[in-house]
């Protein structure tokens, strides 16, 4: 086809010697960059031909998707002239009881999500935190030992030649995993023998894999160990110590969540000093929601002093809908009760803008701090039996850490094991021949419908079949002159009067329009 747009026809100087910037026709063409197809390898004959070959499969099974048969209704109307007995009736029943089980399936589904979501699905634990010290070449020690590692006049070496040491262990575990455990085994007794055959391999499989439980390190995303003393005396050996957690992204190709620098229990480090340190740890926390310190107004409100953002909002609306306090005609619009205007300073607050006016109430937690001293001396790294000191008794500490929902890695392990997917496959296997079925059982109705309206009145209902495929035939040629669904020959529309077809009044705009369009045409 010629482009119905014409254009002023340049002349021989203006038009361009070459044929495809002829045909291209005005505007420049911007060149491809140099060496735009290099690197890409050239495709062979045969490799063309399977990626052909693989688009026609692709679309071939799009196309029996789009054919897949979804109706898995069936008209107890239309099947209760058919079939014999109650199963009709039974048939009712089993729709009821499928209904009433989507229903309750659903309810459940929706409470569990709800608990991975909300905040009171978080549980708490202690983590208990153990700090000790040894010590190896003190003054003292070296004494007892005979003397070996005395200068030669006598004295000790201080500095960086002293072989006075300290070695420092910090160390934490969770208090509730041996209930845990205590709890699974009981558990486990008390299943079924054919739930256990059933599971016995998904168990041996995970028995093989090491047990995942809460490391020390999984709760902190950096830890800093800072010594009180002055920096300038020594300030080469006992600069602050710090660990930061590696994270996983495209620069830390190398990130291992197992590694030993990832997933660890305890943290040692050792220094040369033979007088008493006082340090101080700090451990940030690493939560998957970042918890928050609420300002007193805000505490007094959710009756709480720490809170995640999300937390804060929903306890927002928790109290708003406990007070009463949203308005009848929108949900969204709350009216501030006197512990609200001291909160945001507002007589009425649209609820969308809640989290923005919470942001100034919202302070970062600061870091878990431990307060540690390290002792050389002989009272500590030996005991004392007179005050019961057991020999470099550890420095206890308990901290309460969030910890992950039990529901996640249940449904973790249910959504990735064999026997669920098993069993969903073949759940999809029998839907898809319930569908089937159903599909042959309406065509298999169809079909008796005909025979059956065949029989009873042959003349008639060949004469309504003849006019209603000659109505597809005319709808298909666009030659469609009228209604649908009528036969021409019928009594209907024999009969005349004001009670026929030919009195009503679409019969009557019909014609008023028919004769508009012909004296238009005439015209």
């Amino acid at each position: 086809m010629q482009n119905s747009r014409s254009f002023p026809q340049a002349s021989a100087a203006q038009r361009s010697p070459h044929p495809a910037q002829a045909r291209r026709g005005p505007g420049h063409m911007v060149p491809p960059p140099p060496h735009a197809n290099q690197g890409q390898p050239t495709l062979t004959p045969g490799q063309l031909q399977a990626q052909r070959l693989e688009e026609i499969r692709r679309a071939d099974a799009a196309r029996r998707i789009s054919r897949k048969p979804t109706d898995r209704e069936l008209s107890t109307e239309e099947l209760s002239g058919v079939i014999v007995g109650d199963g009709v009736e039974r048939y009712n029943k089993l729709r009821d009881v499928e209904r009433r089980l989507d229903s309750v399936m659903m309810r459940k589904r929706l409470d569990v999500s709800d608990n991975l979501q909300r905040r009171y699905a978080r549980r708490e634990g202690i983590l208990r935190v153990w700090i000790s010290n040894t010590a190896e070449g003190q003054p003292w020690q070296v004494m007892e030992e005979g003397g070996s590692g005395m200068g030669e006049d006598g004295t000790f070496e201080i500095g960086e030649n002293s072989q006075a040491t300290f070695r420092v262990k910090v160390e934490g575990r969770l208090l509730d995993e041996a209930a845990e455990q205590e709890k699974d085994a009981e558990g486990e007794k008390d299943k079924s023998t054919e739930e256990a055959k059933q599971d016995g391999a998904e168990k041996q499989e995970q028995a093989k894999k090491p047990q995942q439980r809460p490391r020390f390190s999984h709760f902190f995303k950096s830890m800093t160990i800072d010594f009180s003393r002055n920096p300038q005396l020594q300030p080469d050996g006992y600069s602050a110590i710090e660990w930061h957690k590696p994270t996983p992204g495209l620069q830390n190709s190398s990130y291992d969540p197992n590694s030993s620098e990832v997933s660890f229990d305890s943290l040692e480090f050792e220094r040369k000093t033979d007088e008493n340190i006082n340090v101080t740890i700090k451990l940030v926390r690493d939560e998957k929601s970042e918890r928050f310190r609420l300002s007193p107004l805000l505490a007094e409100i959710l009756d709480q002093e720490e809170e995640d953002r999300a937390g804060a909002v929903q306890g927002i609306w928790d109290y708003c809908r406990a007070k009463g306090l949203q308005e009848d005609e929108d949900r969204r619009g709350i009216v501030c009760d006197d512990n609200l205007k001291r909160l945001f300073g507002q007589e009425k607050v649209y609820f969308p803008y809640v989290p923005d006016l919470l942001h100034p109430h919202l302070q970062p937690l600061p870091p878990v701090q431990l307060d540690y001293t390290i002792r050389v001396d002989k009272s500590y790294i030996q005991g004392d039996a007179s005050s019961n000191l057991a020999p470099c008794a550890p420095t206890v500490y308990d901290i309460r850490v969030p910890l992950p929902n039990p529901l996640v890695s249940q449904l973790t392990r249910f959504h990735t094991s064999k026997s669920h997917l098993t069993t969903l496959q073949q759940i999809v296997k029998t839907d898809d021949d319930l569908a089937l079925l159903v599909q042959k059982i309406q065509h298999t109705n169809a079909k008796r419908k005909f025979y059956d309206n065949l029989a009873r009145d042959p003349t008639n209902f060949v004469k309504r079949w003849i006019s209603s495929q000659q109505r597809d035939l005319e709808v298909i040629l666009a030659e469609a002159t009228r209604g649908g669904d009528e036969g021409a020959n019928s009594e209907e529309w024999r009969k005349g009067g004001e009670d026929g077809v030919w009195g009503s009044t679409m019969a009557k705009e019909s014609v008023g329009l028919w004769l508009a369009r012909s004296g238009a045409k005439a015209h």
